[in-house]
């Protein structure tokens, strides 16, 4: 909770720290300095916008739901986790599987593509 604050008031100042102590240093991060250079609405627009989809990808984890969809906009795995580390998921069952049968060659007549 303190430190849910304490990245909000660092990123209502300087947008580009908040993701970058959210995303990481990534495309996330450049992103955002592009748009706090353009204008400092749009940097302070991303970037509660990547700390909003980290912090609900965290609590959906925590209760169990997990989105297989990656948010729009959003290129750090970090963020699209909530922050959580992937578990090894066990491998797919193995279906049967039957291998095709050899063809036999024909009698007579031509043997394959293109013999005469």
């Amino acid at each position: 909770m303190i430190a849910a604050i304490l990245l909000i008031l660092i990123t209502l100042f300087i947008p580009p720290i908040g993701v970058l102590m959210i995303a990481g240093c990534g495309p996330d991060f450049c992103i955002n300095v592009l748009l706090t250079l353009l204008g400092y609405l749009p940097g302070h627009i991303h970037a509660f916008y990547i700390e909003y989809v980290y912090y609900k990808r965290r609590e959906d984890a925590r209760k169990g739901l997990y989105d297989p969809h990656p948010a729009s906009g959003v290129y750090s795995d970090r963020v699209q986790r909530g922050g959580l580390s992937v578990q090894a998921q066990p491998p797919p069952p193995q279906g049967t599987y039957a291998a095709p049968a050899p063809h036999a060659p024909q009698q007579g007549g031509q043997q394959g593509y293109g013999t005469v």
